[in-house]
């Protein structure tokens, strides 16, 4: 029998990068910023200062002290906050939780502040099993314990888990469990140096549901 003709086997829960992997929280960045180029510095400076850490440190205080590193001014930060609320799914982002909530329990695990984070999960329609912020946890990624912390509120061990990111970064921290990933590089960024690829790589979404139909068919 075929793999193609075998019935579904989903996982017994999907995790989810929040602001890169699900939302185009690039775009509110770059707005932020005032230009696209402005934005992705912003951004890198951000994402260092983020998985350099440890600890946790104020989400909205690194984006303040990461617009200080490439010079732009505090109100940059401010307008990103107050663009929070318009963040968007990126396309195909609905279309596959609405296809996978009946068959798997759905978390987020998401580097941000727990205010930030719920109201950024709260932009999609969707009911959340569990949401870890990295406040919560009281580390970011790729520290393990964020994923681990949403697994223990699941229920689920790794093996029986997937996790769906938005950054290389991930990787490390998913490699470290045992998660098995899928990488939505929708900017097409290169995988961050020392980093596990992920088991698929792509620009969208639209191979997501059907590798997690396939989850549980052992690979010969």
């Amino acid at each position: 029998m075929t793999a193609t003709a075998l019935a579904p086997a989903y996982p017994d829960a999907v995790l989810f990068d929040l602001l890169t992997a699900l939302l185009d929280s690039w775009s509110s960045w770059n707005r932020a910023a005032g230009s696209a180029q402005a934005g992705r510095a912003w951004r890198a400076a951000y994402l260092r200062l983020t998985y350099g850490c440890g600890r946790y440190v104020a989400y909205e205080q690194l984006v303040r002290d990461a617009a200080a590193e490439v010079g732009l001014p505090e109100s940059a930060a401010r307008a990103l906050e107050a663009d929070w609320l318009n963040l968007t799914p990126w396309p195909g982002a609905l279309d596959a939780l609405r296809a996978l909530a009946p068959h798997c329990k759905l978390a987020v695990v998401t580097n941000c502040s727990t205010r930030l984070g719920t109201q950024a999960a709260a932009l999609l329609p969707v009911r959340w099993d569990a949401i870890v912020t990295a406040e919560e946890a009281g580390v970011y990624k790729p520290n393990p314990e964020p994923y681990r912390l949403a697994l223990a509120k699941l229920g689920v061990e790794a093996h029986r888990a997937a996790f769906v990111a938005g950054s290389s970064y991930d990787m490390f921290g998913t490699a470290a469990l045992g998660l098995r990933t899928y990488w939505h590089n929708h900017v097409g960024l290169p995988l961050v140096a020392g980093a596990q690829a992920p088991e698929i790589e792509a620009r969208a979404l639209d191979q997501l549901v059907p590798w997690l139909q396939r989850f549980g068919h052992r690979q010969r």
